[in-house]
């Protein structure tokens, strides 16, 4: 079965529905490319990453988003501080 789809300006592809039916592909799940020794790209479902990893990767994405934003040059300890109304620790 050969099936065929257009690359949009973002880079993404949509999967034809029935490609998706035959892998058991939903929205959301991970998709694995990989090549092979013939150069040819090979589609297969992703493994599903436990509830740990998602919370792990949700947390990096967080970061990356702020990342550079809150540069204050201020200590950690005093931004922190502020941010919860502590009084200084002795």
């Amino acid at each position: 079965m050969s099936k065929q789809s257009n690359l949009t300006i973002k880079g993404q592809v949509t999967i034809p529905k029935d490609v998706r039916d035959a892998l058991g592909l939903r929205p959301g799940e991970p998709v694995e490319f990989d090549w092979n020794a013939a150069g040819e790209a090979v589609i297969r479902k992703g493994r599903e990453r436990s509830a740990a990893e998602r919370r792990v990767a949700e947390g990096l994405a967080a970061l990356e988003a702020i990342r550079g934003r809150h540069r204050t040059g201020r200590p950690i300890e005093d931004i922190m501080r502020d941010l919860r109304g502590d009084d200084p620790l002795p």
